[in-house]
C-alpha cells in the first residue's frame, strides 16, 4: 500500500500543478496575462495536454503498482499451468506437485530493475497507447464539467466558488470522466497485467478485440464497480 500511496500524492500533485501552469501559460500568450479567464478552447487544450503530461508519468507508476499487485497471481497461474502439463504426462497425481507461492518482485525498485533488464524502458510504458486513449480525453472529461459546474453553482454575487460547490463540481465531473474513460482503462489495466511468459495481447486494438469477443459490450462493468469502491 505505501507505494500506491506515495505515487499517487505525487502524481495529483504534479498533474494539477501542470493543469494551472499551462492554463496561465496560454492565457499569457493569448492574453497578454496569465491570470485572464480562460475560455473553452484553452481549457480543453490546458486539458488535453495535461492528459499526455499524466501518461509520461503516470504509465510506469500504473504499471508498477499493478506488477506487484498481480505477481502472486500470474506466477500461481503459471504454475498451475505447468502442474497440469505435469500430470497430464505422467502417472503423478496433480494434488503432489507442489506451486509455490512466490513472488517475482521484492518491491518497487526491484520491479522497475527487473522490467528495464527484461523488457527495456519500453517495457515500463506497456499500455501507455490505451492510456493515452483514456487521459486525454479523460482529462478534458473531467476539467471542463469542473468548470461549466463551479460557474453555474457560484452565486452571481460572489467572486469565487463555495468550497462545497467546488466539492459537488469536482464529484460530478469525476463521476463523467471515469463513467467515459473506463472502457480504456480497462485496456490499459489488462495490457499491463498481462502475463510476462505468455502474453495474451499483442497491442492496443488486439485486446480490444480480445476483450469484446470474450466478454462483449459489458467489459467495462466489472472495472467501473472496481473503481467506485476504491
Amino acid at each position: 500500500m505505501s507505494f500506491p500511496l506515495a505515487s499517487i500524492t505525487v502524481y495529483n500533485s504534479v498533474v494539477f500543478g501542470f493543469f494551472s501552469n499551462t492554463q496561465r501559460l496560454i492565457s499569457k500568450y493569448r492574453y497578454g496575462d496569465g491570470w485572464h479567464p480562460c475560455g473553452m478552447l484553452d481549457l480543453t487544450a490546458a486539458s488535453m495536454l495535461t492528459g499526455l503530461m499524466s501518461v509520461g508519468l503516470g504509465a510506469p507508476v500504473d504499471l508498477v503498482k499493478i506488477r506487484l499487485q498481480m505477481q502472486t497471481q500470474t506466477v500461481l497461474a503459471e504454475n498451475l499451468q505447468l502442474a497440469g502439463n505435469v500430470s497430464n504426462g505422467t502417472n503423478i497425481p496433480l494434488r503432489s506437485v507442489h506451486i509455490p507461492n512466490q513472488q517475482l518482485y521484492r518491491g518497487p525498485i526491484h520491479c522497475i530493475s527487473s522490467i528495464l533488464q527484461t523488457e527495456g524502458i519500453q517495457g515500463l510504458y506497456r499500455g501507455a497507447g490505451a492510456m493515452i486513449l483514456r487521459d486525454v480525453p479523460g482529462y478534458a472529461l473531467y476539467f471542463i464539467p469542473y468548470a461549466i459546474f463551479c460557474n453555474l453553482l457560484t452565486p452571481s454575487t460572489s467572486s469565487s466558488p463555495h468550497p462545497c460547490s467546488i466539492w459537488l463540481a469536482g464529484g460530478l465531473a469525476g463521476s463523467i470522466s471515469w463513467v467515459t474513460a473506463t472502457p480504456a482503462d480497462v485496456v490499459k489495466s489488462r495490457m499491463q497485467a498481462d502475463a510476462q511468459l505468455q502474453r495474451k495481447y499483442n497491442g492496443v486494438l488486439h485486446c480490444i478485440i480480445q476483450s469484446y469477443r470474450t466478454e462483449g459490450a459489458e467489459v467495462g462493468n466489472d472495472m467501473l464497480q472496481q473503481k467506485t469502491y476504491m
